[in-house]
């Protein structure tokens, strides 16, 4: 276990800058995980960490030993590939030795090394198993096996999981869960999938565009995002955005279909913003129940613990609003919905972020 540090490092390639005066710190034993969309500059980052990429400008520091010009075998960190990279000819055992026996590590000590690994993976059996007879889990429990066994200070991901079908990514995601609450390993993730970032990280880092949009836990991230970014890229279903002018005097939202929600953000100014309101946030009313607005259902998508209502409002507006798994809406029908006001956002022409008290 071992703490990591950026400071204000950056990097380009040529005329183009990659990563832009980033400054972080990753706690010994912790999980963070770096997520962003394609080209936001989160592989790249890793793998300066990992000295597969050199750092132009700034300072990193792995167990309070400065880094940025070690080579990359002088680091102690060990990385997992996207594509496994097994020896195709080595059996499991072998694949997960071959680097132990680089460094002329002893035979008994390697093989100490090798079934502990195995062992953790749960994969002993597949020990003399070459690479085309395992399924693409396990191939990836040996990459990792692989890390494991140089006892490293931390482990670098780079989207290990992205090869793996939709099931069998559920399943390794939750392995990797398990490993890191067993070895309290320090531990990056870099990944696109924000629902991998929520289920893993201990903190998430949201890339965008080469710099840092927010660092949080995943709940922080998810209930108070920084930007309209962040807002946006995490929530699966995404948030819900609406136009609104909001008034001086009585702090009224006001949205274009004429419907008002009050907005309790007393340091905002009067004037336009879109408003976010995630789908569970925006219900279908109860008999009874006051309403924020009314929709027409488009589409609707059955989840069952809970109903997904794809509306649109009278002035052309598209939401997502939700209802019980139970739910008789069907498409074409008029619904009445009510707006969470304890969970609005509002964000400002340049994406800034205002959360209601």
């Amino acid at each position: 276990m071992a703490p990591i540090k950026l400071d204000s490092v950056s990097k380009s390639f040529g005329n183009v800058n990659v990563i832009n005066d980033i400054s972080l710190a990753v706690e010994s034993g912790e999980l963070m995980v770096f997520l962003g969309p394609s080209g936001s500059g989160k592989s790249t980052l890793l793998r300066m960490i990992a000295g597969l990429e050199t750092i132009d400008d700034g300072a990193l520091t792995i167990d309070g030993v400065r880094s940025e010009n070690l080579a990359p075998g002088q680091r102690n960190v060990a990385m997992v590939f996207q594509n496994y990279a097994l020896y195709p000819h080595m059996t499991v055992h072998d694949n997960m030795a071959f680097g132990l026996r680089n460094i002329r590590m002893g035979a008994d000590e390697i093989e100490t090394r090798v079934k502990e690994a195995a062992r953790m993976l749960e994969m002993e059996e597949l020990l003399e198993r070459r690479p085309a007879q395992l399924s693409g889990g396990q191939r990836q429990r040996v990459a990792i096996g692989r890390a494991i066994v140089k006892e490293p200070k931390a482990f670098l991901f780079d989207e290990p999981l992205s090869n793996l079908d939709a099931a069998l990514r559920v399943r390794t995601r939750v392995e990797l869960a398990r490993l890191h609450n067993r070895m309290k390993a320090t531990m990056i993730y870099v990944t696109h999938d924000q629902t991998e970032a929520m289920t893993l990280a201990d903190r998430i880092v949201v890339l965008n565009n080469c710099r840092i949009e927010q660092i949080g836990t995943p709940m922080e991230i998810y209930l108070r995002p920084a930007s309209r970014f962040v807002a946006g890229f995490v929530g699966s279903p995404g948030m819900n955005f609406l136009e609104v002018d909001l008034s001086a005097d009585d702090r009224m939202a006001r949205l274009k279909d004429g419907s008002t929600v009050r907005v309790d953000i007393p340091e905002m100014k009067p004037g336009r913003y879109e408003m976010g309101i995630r789908p569970e946030a925006v219900r279908v009313a109860e008999e009874g129940e006051a309403a924020t607005t009314k929709a027409t259902v488009g589409v609707v998508e059955r989840l069952g613990e809970r109903t997904l209502l794809y509306c649109t409002l009278e002035d052309g507006t598209e939401l997502i609003a939700t209802d019980t798994g139970r739910s008789e809406a069907r498409t074409g029908d008029q619904v009445q919905l009510a707006f969470d006001a304890t969970a609005l956002h509002l964000f400002d022409e340049a994406g800034n972020a205002y959360h209601v008290h």
